[in-house]
């Protein structure tokens, strides 16, 4: 469906009413700026903004609603076929709409402010990416997952290989994107510094330096979501995992409905960045001990160091304890996921926390989940069933430690396929005061529980209080 210049639409009003929506008039653009002038009305091509240089958006094209199958996909994608040639590339980009393989964009959430970009005029619409010296510093090979098409659905394996692989298309104009970059940092913590003079850690000057510093591989990853494959995590019908997202996103992607032969959809919202301790390729040796923490995100703790939770304590153990399998001779992950609140997001999380502080008798551990619930709905939508995609990715069949405690990651990890070997929980004294509310909840419920603590009585969790409001 489109609507051809002059942009007009009708549109239902009372009953027995029609009017004429008149895009132009209602959207009309504004005055050119000076600072915008070029010579002979040309428009520079390449990067805007740092340096003010830009232009007014000034489209001359029709709005497309939606596109439909007849369109066709002249570059169509094979998901887990055995060759990048044979998937062919992910096109998600809106530069040349027709070669388009895939609904939705790039860069997830983000997408929305570079549509801010190109309407303010600080950025060109038909801006494509100079991806020269942009390749990976390591080498993250295949690994027999990627050509299973049930393995990994949820990112494209070949996200960091665009170069490599789909540089004939480059070459022919097709503007295709990384969805996963891979890059070599060194972090810093306090907690790291601590834990050296603590004598847990001890520098080697190439993994660990004296300051604390730690050497890493660290990947940024975009979701690319092989719907048919989701679906099926979900034990659902593609059908109904279609309608329920367009729905559910007030209708922000008409293909989902319309367009039946596209298969591969990048979802807008928040990636996942994965850091690597030791050689990366030890990840796909099984012989090589590995330790890993999946972790989700937790702005509150993990930045700020709220203390009524144990993000930020588990995330600096699960770094610890990859540290010390490296110097060990094998190799740490940590995944780290933008599900913000357990998906619920901070608004929400917010609210909760008030809502258990308020509620008659305290903030305890038995009412821990119900309270979530009744604020959002449901207690967590995190789905860990997409989860253990970037491991698979990394090439790793065996965890020798998993930092965690929740069997909804150590059951999604071990379902598809990986072996676990032991399950670490966090220790007594990482554990934030206001913060033990949560974990005596999780383990009344069902989460792990280290065998020291399996003898005592569940219902002596139900003691656990926190703070009220007042005593901040």
């Amino acid at each position: 469906m489109s609507l051809a210049a002059p942009r007009t639409l009708v549109v239902s009003g009372s009953p027995g009413e029609t009017r004429v929506f008149n895009f132009e008039a209602t959207f009309s653009p504004v005055a050119k700026r000076d600072s915008d002038s070029k010579e002979d009305g040309k428009v520079e091509r390449g990067a805007w903004g740092g340096d003010k240089r830009g232009a007014e958006y000034k489209p001359t094209s029709h709005v497309v609603l939606t596109t439909h199958p007849r369109r066709g996909c002249p570059i169509p994608v094979a998901w887990g076929a055995s060759t990048a040639a044979a998937r062919g590339p992910v096109i998600a980009t809106v530069t040349k709409t027709k070669l388009r393989n895939a609904i939705g964009t790039h860069n997830g959430s983000y997408s929305v402010y570079r549509s801010i970009a190109v309407a303010a005029g600080k950025m060109d619409p038909q801006f494509k990416p100079d991806l020269h010296n942009t390749s990976s510093p390591v080498v993250i090979p295949p690994s027999p997952s990627w050509f299973d098409p049930k393995r990994i659905v949820s990112m494209d394996p070949w996200g960091h290989l665009i170069t490599e692989n789909f540089g004939t298309y480059l070459k022919d104009d097709v503007d295709i994107r990384p969805t996963i970059a891979v890059t070599k940092a060194h972090i810093q913590m306090l907690e790291l510094v601590d834990a050296m003079e603590k004598g847990r850690l001890e520098a080697d000057n190439k993994l660990l330096l004296t300051d604390g510093s730690v050497a890493t591989t660290k990947a940024a990853i975009e979701h690319v979501w092989y719907l048919p494959g989701v679906a099926a995590r979900f034990g659902i019908t593609e059908a109904t995992l279609r309608r329920s997202m367009f729905e559910q996103t007030g209708g922000m992607f008409p293909e989902l409905i319309t367009r039946s032969d596209i298969n591969v959809f990048l979802p807008p919202i928040g990636g996942q960045t994965v850091y690597i301790f030791g050689p990366p390729e030890y990840c796909r040796d099984p012989s090589k001990k590995c330790t890993v923490r999946v972790h989700d995100e937790c702005n509150g703790s993990d930045v700020f160091g709220s203390d009524i939770c144990t993000c930020r304590p588990y995330l600096i153990h699960g770094i610890e304890e990859c540290v010390k399998t490296a110097q060990e001779g094998g190799v740490g992950v940590i995944v780290y996921f933008r599900k913000e609140g357990r998906s619920l997001g901070e608004v929400t999380k917010f609210l909760v926390y008030n809502a258990r502080k308020r509620q008659e008798g305290g903030d305890r551990a038995e009412t821990y989940f119900h309270r979530t619930a009744c604020v959002a709905g449901v207690e967590d939508m995190r789905f860990q069933e997409l989860m253990p995609d970037a491991l698979h990715w990394l090439g790793i069949t065996k965890i020798d430690r998993l930092i965690s405690m929740s069997d909804m990651k150590y059951n999604a990890i071990t379902q598809s396929g990986i072996q676990v070997l032991e399950r670490v929980a966090i220790p007594d004294e990482l554990i934030p005061a206001d913060a033990h509310v949560e974990i005596d909840a999780k383990m009344f419920a069902g989460y792990y529980v280290p065998e020291d603590k399996k003898a005592a009585d569940p219902t002596e969790l139900l003691g656990t209080t926190g703070r009220n409001l007042e005593d901040y």
